[in-house]
């Protein structure tokens, strides 16, 4: 019968704007990035959250450091499901900083 010793402790996380989701989950020492996601998506018991995580395809990390499914974990690691941005923060800044330039080149002008 399989112990302890030949397992191996993960947390998966994806977080909304108003939410972060977690799952503990346990998995063979020798297992994958994937096999820990399916691990977690069995262990999802919110079928709205379950069905907005692009669980084959969202891009991943562990403590933030970039991963691929393929890549083998470490006992305790944070394994990150990450959700695409709504837009890019900078050319979001660049739109905020034009807008800014043209309102105080309006003041001027007055």
């Amino acid at each position: 019968m399989p112990g302890a010793a030949d397992r191996k402790r993960c947390v998966v996380v994806y977080a909304t704007r108003d939410r972060q989701h977690l799952w503990n989950v346990e998995v063979p020492l020798d297992a994958t990035i994937a096999q820990a996601l399916q691990a977690a998506r069995a262990a999802c018991s919110d079928t709205a959250v379950c069905a907005a995580i692009s669980w084959e395809r969202a891009p991943l990390g562990v403590f933030g450091e970039p991963r691929l499914r393929t890549d083998v974990f470490a006992d305790g690691d944070r394994i990150e499901i990450y959700r695409p941005l709504r837009c890019d923060p900078r050319e979001r800044r660049r739109e905020r900083v034009q807008r800014e330039r043209s309102a105080a080149s309006r003041q001027t002008l007055k």
